[in-house]
């Protein structure tokens, strides 16, 4: 008789939901049809176990290394995590310029003209189509998880640190850890 013991239904369940949120996350509505959207997905002892000691040294170098060392626990208590990123900060389409001012700069020329900086965690500027874009694809894709009843919770603290393990050439990186446990691990944690 076949048969799929729990623990492997589960961590195969978490990882089709994984994938599925990648395409959400994918389709998701791009401004001006420009898609700079990235995703990796990171599922593995050795992987979340390496993830969450680059976020625990990483929040060393801030005032909030308790918080980064708290979701560095929820991420070695995962089954999985969905990295999703933007892989340029630029202003969309340039050559055709939308020139908002939401990046802080007064037209894309001017956006494109000034100096790079680099953050604790990610670089700037970053064109605010940009940024909409990301949010976009983050809560599509944990519509999909919230769907199909998986444990996730979107984390900054991850970003910054898998940035630094350079798995990824997105420039901006937020983390989606997913569970299936018997109570939500990322919510109520004290």
């Amino acid at each position: 008789m076949p048969i799929i013991e729990e623990k492997k239904a589960e961590l195969e369940g978490v990882l089709t939901i994984a994938k599925s949120m990648a395409v959400a996350a994918r389709t998701a509505p791009k401004a001006r049809g420009d898609d700079t959207i990235e995703t990796l997905i990171v599922y593995g002892e050795d992987h979340l176990n390496e993830l969450a000691e680059a976020m625990k040294n990483h929040g060393n170098n801030t005032k909030m290394s308790k918080i980064f060392e708290r979701d560095a626990d929820n991420v070695v208590n995962s089954q999985a995590v969905l990295l999703i990123g933007l892989n340029d900060l630029r202003p969309k389409k340039p050559d055709k310029p939308l020139d908002c001012g939401g990046c802080g700069h007064r037209n894309c020329a001017g956006f494109l003209r000034t100096e790079k900086t680099e953050g604790n965690d990610f670089p700037g500027p970053v064109c605010l189509f940009q940024s909409i874009d990301l949010g976009i694809a983050l809560s599509s894709a944990c519509s999909v998880a919230a769907r199909f009843h998986v444990d996730n919770r979107m984390m900054y603290t991850i970003g910054g640190s898998a940035r630094n393990l350079a798995w990824m050439k997105s420039q901006i990186i937020i983390g989606i850890p997913l569970s299936c446990s018997g109570k939500n691990i990322y919510f109520d944690r004290g």
